[in-house]
């Protein structure tokens, strides 16, 4: 029998105040950012550094995982398939040119092909993930070698929807968290953790973890 992958976490680590169906709580549209200004902008340099925007020397196809109606680029990559659980945000999303509404709690399967993407993204809310692991370890499927895949947070979320691991966690516990994510699925190299807003930043803090697709024989 194959180790648990999930050994090491507490119990009840990825319980939540609200286990109830998550469509349900995301069913009315909310059309506002979750993070500031200044938290939004940093975002958006995280993805320019890490060549996933529109910037990029060579045109990207990016995923961008349990989106909204922005996806806080500075400029939209090429391509840009956005998921997620609200069919009138997604609508919204002008820097989207395909959308797609899935639930990665219920589901963590993503619909498309091996090696689909040159990037995915997951902006505030990698902390909603019931089943991460399976959720990172699809990521790493559908992402092209050398591809990143990079989750940024603040310390804002849905506290009755976020899991009880991280609720526990100060910020540079909840980076650990999501390093651990990148250290347990094979296929993702070593993860990088920064916060990318200064140390005394008045506004929402931003921090970013992130790690590259290997190629098969490295994984």
């Amino acid at each position: 029998m194959d180790a648990d992958p999930y050994a090491g976490f507490p119990a009840g680590f990825f319980a939540r105040t609200d286990p109830d169906d998550d469509a349900r709580f995301y069913e009315p549209p909310r059309l506002v950012t979750h993070i500031d200004d200044g938290a939004i902008a940093a975002v958006g340099a995280v993805y320019a550094e890490l060549g996933l925007d529109g910037d990029a020397p060579s045109p990207v196809h990016v995923l961008d995982l349990m989106s909204s109606w922005v996806s806080h680029f500075r400029a939209p990559p090429a391509a840009l398939t956005i998921v997620g659980m609200n069919r009138t945000e997604l609508a919204a999303n002008p820097a989207a040119t395909e959308r797609v509404v899935v639930d990665l709690n219920t589901d963590p399967v993503l619909p498309f092909a091996d090696g689909s993407f040159d990037g995915a993204t997951c902006c505030v809310s990698v902390d909603y993930l019931v089943r991460p692991l399976e959720v990172f370890g699809e990521v790493a499927r559908v992402l092209r070698p050398g591809a990143p895949f990079v989750c940024t947070f603040s310390n804002r979320c849905f506290p009755t929807k976020a899991i009880h691991g991280w609720l526990a966690a100060d910020d540079v516990g909840r980076a650990t968290i999501v390093g651990e994510y990148f250290r347990r699925t094979p296929g993702f190299g070593a993860p990088d953790a920064v916060r990318v807003t200064p140390e005394h930043h008045r506004g929402d803090p931003l921090f970013a973890v992130w790690a590259h697709r290997l190629a098969p024989d490295a994984s």
